[in-house]
């Protein structure tokens, strides 16, 4: 599975999720808007990654753990975004690998923080 079809499986599994093209890249929304994650497949540089909204304080806590992974994205990151590059390789970048569950938690918390309560609700209701 390709990077990109990953996150649209993280994204589109989420309560109202839609996708579509935003600035040239594969984006994902929560209904209409707002905007949660989208895609940086050698957008600004030469890189893949994605750029997801977060709580306050999750940026410089990612960051922290490992900046080869994760980083403070252009445009966006000044609003507290989470960049994640997508294309390092790792020992876990395994189906079942801690990377890419890091990166389900990462776009499920983007969801939480542009979602209205009543989304939130209901992705709280069906994961039980």
């Amino acid at each position: 599975m390709t990077p990109l079809e990953r996150i649209r499986a993280l994204a589109l599994a989420l309560p109202e999720a839609t996708e579509r093209v935003s600035h040239g890249e594969p984006s994902w929304f929560v209904r209409k808007a707002p905007q949660f994650v989208s895609m940086a497949d050698h957008h600004h540089d030469d890189r893949v990654a994605i750029w997801a909204a977060a709580p306050p304080g999750a940026q410089a806590d990612w960051v922290g753990r490992d900046p080869s992974r994760f980083f403070v994205p252009p445009y966006v990151g000044g609003r507290g975004w989470i960049g994640v590059y997508l294309d390092v390789p790792s020992v876990d970048d395994t189906e079942d690998g801690t990377f890419w569950n890091d990166v389900a938690d990462i776009v499920e918390e983007a969801y939480r923080t542009v979602a209205p309560r009543t989304l939130i609700r209901k992705l709280d209701e069906d994961s039980r």
